[in-house]
């Protein structure tokens, strides 16, 4: 069949609980399952915790998306088979989430001086199980209390950068983010290179990285030709995924929309003890 090494749950920013995510690629038949939510391991730890990870039908591998500084662009970069218990992963992990917390209250500040009738309670209940609280949750809180049309909406005109709402947090750095993903024992892969906005800066990335994510949604096909060559020169594993949360916003509606071979995914998954 398939894998999708790229997907969140409701521990970040997806809509699905890790049990629905697991049902999901069981029930259309994915053999590999990467669960990389950002900024947290909460949702493969549930799991876990709960007797379903190491489960049977699926192979899950247990990830995490992480953004690192830059002054323009948007880097993400995403760790696979990583320890979910590591100390320093969940050090900076901790870190990461204090500052959401702290630039959530900013941006709620924000538009309540400018007269949007929002509260940190309306985020959170839109945020459920969620400590990873982001700008998509407030967008979803914004349109449900009528400021927008859409997610989309709210950030073009709010909460994009450039936008009145936009507040920066503290991210790690490249090497940061790299260092403690090998700590944690993972593979470090750049997320969805397009999404970056700068192939020279992507290429200059590309001889730090185990991995890049040359399949993806976003992706034109010329694109996606141009990734695979890259990857090929710096010697990196070649991934990819749909960055499935659920959401109707996002590039994919449904699981198993997007996928990539078995022959790809299965260089991800390591097979945890029992």
């Amino acid at each position: 069949m398939a894998g999708d090494l790229h997907t969140h749950t409701h521990f970040s920013d997806g809509s699905c609980s890790p049990e629905e995510l697991v049902a999901a690629a069981k029930k259309i038949g994915l053999h590999y399952l990467g669960i990389t939510d950002h900024d947290t391991v909460d949702g493969v730890r549930h799991l876990y915790e709960n007797g379903l990870y190491p489960g049977r039908g699926v192979n899950i591998i247990p990830g995490v998306e992480l953004s690192a500084n830059h002054p323009t662009r948007d880097i993400h970069i995403v760790g696979y088979n990583i320890d979910i218990y590591n100390e320093a992963l969940l050090e900076m992990l901790d870190k990461i989430i204090e500052a959401r917390w702290e630039r959530f209250s900013q941006i709620i500040n924000i538009l309540q001086s400018k007269q949007y009738n929002i509260r940190e309670a309306d985020v959170l209940k839109v945020a459920g199980t969620s400590s990873s609280i982001g700008r998509a949750h407030i967008a979803r809180a914004l349109v449900k209390i009528g400021a927008f049309k859409s997610v989309r909406d709210a950030f073009d005109k709010m909460l994009g950068k450039g936008c009145p709402a936009y507040v920066p947090r503290y991210l790690p750095e490249v090497d940061e983010v790299i260092d403690v993903i090998h700590q944690a024992g993972g593979l470090a892969i750049l997320a969805h290179p397009k999404l970056v906005g700068d192939d020279e800066l992507v290429e200059s990335l590309c001889p730090k990285m185990d991995g890049l994510e040359v399949y993806y949604p976003f992706h034109k096909p010329e694109e996606t030709q141009h990734y695979f060559f890259l990857a090929r020169k710096y010697n990196l594993l070649i991934a990819g995924g749909s960055d499935f949360h659920g959401a109707a916003s996002r590039f994919v509606k449904e699981l198993g929309d997007f996928t990539i071979s078995d022959e790809l995914a299965k260089k991800f998954f390591v097979a945890p003890a029992e």
